[in-house]
Protein backbone atom coordinates (compact mmCIF):
# COMPACT_ATOMS: atom_id res chain seq x y z
CA UNK A 1 0.00 0.00 0.00
CA UNK A 2 1.34 2.85 -0.89
CA UNK A 3 2.13 6.35 1.51
CA UNK A 4 -0.99 7.95 -0.01
CA UNK A 5 -3.81 5.49 0.37
CA UNK A 6 -5.57 4.81 3.26
CA UNK A 7 -2.61 4.73 5.82
CA UNK A 8 -3.86 2.77 8.31
CA UNK A 9 -2.44 -0.40 8.82
CA UNK A 10 -0.35 0.21 11.88
CA UNK A 11 -3.73 2.13 13.72
CA UNK A 12 -4.78 0.23 16.28
CA UNK A 13 -8.35 -1.06 16.44
CA UNK A 14 -10.16 0.99 18.60
CA UNK A 15 -14.24 0.11 19.40
CA UNK A 16 -16.78 2.69 19.28
CA UNK A 17 -17.43 2.15 23.26
CA UNK A 18 -13.68 3.11 23.91
CA UNK A 19 -13.51 5.57 21.59
CA UNK A 20 -16.47 7.67 23.85
CA UNK A 21 -14.49 6.63 27.10
CA UNK A 22 -11.62 8.66 25.85
CA UNK A 23 -13.50 11.48 25.29
CA UNK A 24 -15.40 11.38 28.28
CA UNK A 25 -12.18 11.50 30.53
CA UNK A 26 -10.95 14.38 28.52
CA UNK A 27 -13.85 16.19 29.48
CA UNK A 28 -12.96 15.60 33.17
CA UNK A 29 -9.34 16.66 32.31
CA UNK A 30 -10.97 19.79 31.40
CA UNK A 31 -12.56 20.38 34.64
CA UNK A 32 -15.98 19.20 33.54
CA UNK A 33 -18.47 16.94 34.52
CA UNK A 34 -19.13 14.09 32.02
CA UNK A 35 -22.81 12.89 33.79
CA UNK A 36 -24.10 16.45 34.01
CA UNK A 37 -27.44 16.84 31.70
CA UNK A 38 -25.52 18.79 28.56
CA UNK A 39 -22.85 16.09 28.17
CA UNK A 40 -24.25 12.80 28.13
CA UNK A 41 -24.27 12.61 24.92
CA UNK A 42 -21.19 14.70 23.94
CA UNK A 43 -19.31 11.77 23.52
CA UNK A 44 -21.39 10.04 21.41
CA UNK A 45 -21.75 13.51 19.01
CA UNK A 46 -17.50 13.65 19.11
CA UNK A 47 -17.56 9.94 18.04
CA UNK A 48 -19.73 10.88 15.26
CA UNK A 49 -18.10 14.10 14.21
CA UNK A 50 -15.09 12.17 14.38
CA UNK A 51 -16.15 9.73 11.83
CA UNK A 52 -16.63 12.62 9.08
CA UNK A 53 -13.74 14.90 9.95
CA UNK A 54 -11.57 12.12 9.66
CA UNK A 55 -13.24 9.72 6.79
CA UNK A 56 -9.80 10.36 4.58
CA UNK A 57 -8.33 7.51 5.94
CA UNK A 58 -10.75 5.35 4.50
CA UNK A 59 -10.20 6.70 1.26
CA UNK A 60 -7.89 6.32 -1.40
CA UNK A 61 -7.03 9.74 -3.68
CA UNK A 62 -5.56 8.04 -6.72
CA UNK A 63 -9.10 6.04 -7.15
CA UNK A 64 -10.48 9.25 -7.68
CA UNK A 65 -8.04 10.28 -10.77
CA UNK A 66 -8.48 6.90 -12.21
CA UNK A 67 -11.12 7.52 -14.39
CA UNK A 68 -9.71 9.97 -17.42
CA UNK A 69 -10.81 11.57 -20.90
CA UNK A 70 -8.14 11.28 -23.73
CA UNK A 71 -10.69 13.30 -26.24
CA UNK A 72 -9.76 16.35 -26.07
CA UNK A 73 -8.90 17.95 -29.40
CA UNK A 74 -5.16 17.57 -28.65
CA UNK A 75 -5.84 20.50 -25.78
CA UNK A 76 -2.07 20.87 -24.02
CA UNK A 77 -2.40 24.06 -22.29
CA UNK A 78 -2.60 24.49 -18.48
CA UNK A 79 -5.61 23.55 -16.63
CA UNK A 80 -6.29 25.22 -12.93
CA UNK A 81 -8.93 24.59 -10.44
CA UNK A 82 -8.83 27.59 -7.80
CA UNK A 83 -10.39 28.03 -4.49
CA UNK A 84 -10.89 24.73 -3.58
CA UNK A 85 -12.38 24.85 0.04
CA UNK A 86 -10.83 22.65 2.58
CA UNK A 87 -11.20 21.65 6.59
CA UNK A 88 -8.29 19.69 8.39
CA UNK A 89 -6.68 19.23 11.81
CA UNK A 90 -3.49 19.45 12.81
CA UNK A 91 -1.91 16.58 13.57
CA UNK A 92 -0.21 18.48 16.60
CA UNK A 93 -2.46 20.63 18.20
CA UNK A 94 -5.75 18.47 16.95
CA UNK A 95 -6.72 22.22 15.56
CA UNK A 96 -8.70 23.29 12.91
CA UNK A 97 -7.13 24.33 9.87
CA UNK A 98 -9.55 25.99 7.62
CA UNK A 99 -8.36 26.91 4.03
CA UNK A 100 -7.90 26.53 0.11
CA UNK A 101 -6.13 24.84 -2.23
CA UNK A 102 -5.34 25.39 -6.06
CA UNK A 103 -4.10 22.86 -8.33
CA UNK A 104 -2.65 23.16 -12.16
CA UNK A 105 -1.71 20.82 -14.48
CA UNK A 106 -0.35 20.69 -18.05
CA UNK A 107 -2.01 17.48 -19.38
CA UNK A 108 -0.33 14.95 -20.96
CA UNK A 109 -2.90 13.51 -23.41
CA UNK A 110 -5.42 13.12 -20.98
CA UNK A 111 -7.70 14.93 -18.07
CA UNK A 112 -10.19 14.30 -15.32
CA UNK A 113 -12.93 15.42 -14.41
CA UNK A 114 -12.56 18.75 -12.17
CA UNK A 115 -14.82 17.34 -9.66
CA UNK A 116 -12.13 14.67 -8.68
CA UNK A 117 -9.71 17.36 -8.33
CA UNK A 118 -11.65 18.29 -5.47
CA UNK A 119 -12.18 15.00 -4.01
CA UNK A 120 -8.16 14.06 -3.65
CA UNK A 121 -7.61 17.58 -1.80
CA UNK A 122 -10.98 15.91 0.54
CA UNK A 123 -9.24 12.99 0.99
CA UNK A 124 -5.94 14.18 1.89
CA UNK A 125 -7.25 17.50 4.15
CA UNK A 126 -9.37 14.77 6.03
CA UNK A 127 -6.87 13.19 7.90
CA UNK A 128 -4.55 14.60 10.92
CA UNK A 129 -2.06 16.82 9.02
CA UNK A 130 0.47 19.40 8.31
CA UNK A 131 0.30 21.16 5.66
CA UNK A 132 3.43 21.24 3.95
CA UNK A 133 2.48 17.23 4.16
CA UNK A 134 -0.63 17.87 2.78
CA UNK A 135 0.47 20.07 -0.29
CA UNK A 136 3.24 17.46 -1.76
CA UNK A 137 0.47 14.80 -1.48
CA UNK A 138 -1.78 16.11 -3.55
CA UNK A 139 1.07 16.96 -5.74
CA UNK A 140 2.74 13.25 -6.02
CA UNK A 141 -1.07 12.13 -6.35
CA UNK A 142 -1.87 14.05 -9.48
CA UNK A 143 1.40 13.44 -11.15
CA UNK A 144 1.72 9.85 -10.32
CA UNK A 145 -1.99 8.78 -11.95
CA UNK A 146 -2.40 11.70 -14.34
CA UNK A 147 1.43 11.93 -15.36
CA UNK A 148 1.07 15.34 -16.70
CA UNK A 149 3.81 17.50 -18.25
CA UNK A 150 3.51 19.51 -14.68
CA UNK A 151 1.45 19.97 -11.62
CA UNK A 152 1.41 22.82 -9.28
CA UNK A 153 -0.13 22.84 -5.85
CA UNK A 154 -0.73 26.06 -3.24
CA UNK A 155 -2.10 25.89 -0.13
CA UNK A 156 -3.41 28.71 1.67
CA UNK A 157 -4.13 27.83 5.17
CA UNK A 158 -5.44 29.42 8.81
CA UNK A 159 -4.50 27.52 11.95
CA UNK A 160 -6.58 27.36 14.43
CA UNK A 161 -3.44 26.03 17.09
CA UNK A 162 -2.12 29.77 16.01
CA UNK A 163 -5.22 31.81 16.28
CA UNK A 164 -7.06 29.67 19.57
CA UNK A 165 -4.07 29.29 21.73
CA UNK A 166 -0.92 29.98 21.72
CA UNK A 167 0.59 33.17 20.33
CA UNK A 168 -3.35 34.40 19.46
CA UNK A 169 -2.37 35.72 16.69
CA UNK A 170 -5.65 35.88 14.08
CA UNK A 171 -5.94 36.96 10.56
CA UNK A 172 -2.69 34.71 9.70
CA UNK A 173 -2.63 32.45 6.76
CA UNK A 174 -0.20 30.11 5.87
CA UNK A 175 0.64 29.62 2.01
CA UNK A 176 2.98 26.13 0.70
CA UNK A 177 3.30 25.29 -2.68
CA UNK A 178 4.43 21.98 -4.34
CA UNK A 179 5.77 22.36 -8.24
CA UNK A 180 6.84 19.12 -9.84
CA UNK A 181 7.57 19.02 -14.01
CA UNK A 182 7.11 21.95 -16.06
CA UNK A 183 6.16 23.71 -13.10
CA UNK A 184 9.21 23.63 -11.24
CA UNK A 185 11.68 23.40 -14.33
CA UNK A 186 10.16 26.70 -16.48
CA UNK A 187 9.81 29.63 -14.62
CA UNK A 188 7.10 30.79 -17.09
CA UNK A 189 4.88 27.89 -16.71
CA UNK A 190 5.06 28.55 -13.30
CA UNK A 191 4.73 32.17 -13.08
CA UNK A 192 1.55 31.47 -15.42
CA UNK A 193 -0.42 29.51 -12.65
CA UNK A 194 0.32 31.71 -10.13
CA UNK A 195 -0.97 34.57 -12.13
CA UNK A 196 -4.12 32.38 -12.72
CA UNK A 197 -4.74 31.71 -8.55
CA UNK A 198 -3.58 35.13 -7.56
CA UNK A 199 -3.19 34.17 -4.17
CA UNK A 200 -3.53 36.73 -1.78
CA UNK A 201 -4.81 39.39 -3.67
CA UNK A 202 -7.88 39.43 -1.88
CA UNK A 203 -10.57 38.83 -5.41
Amino acid sequence: MSSRKAGKSKAPKISRAEAEAAVRTLLAYAGEDPSREGLLETPRRVVEAYSDWFSGYKEDPEVYLARTFEEVEGYDEMIVLRDIEFESHCEHHMAPIIGKAHIGYVPNGKVVGISKLARVVEAYARRFQVQEKMTAQIARCIQDVLKPIGVGVVVEGAHECMTTRGIHKRGVSMVTSKMLGSFHDDARTRAEFLAFIDVGSGR
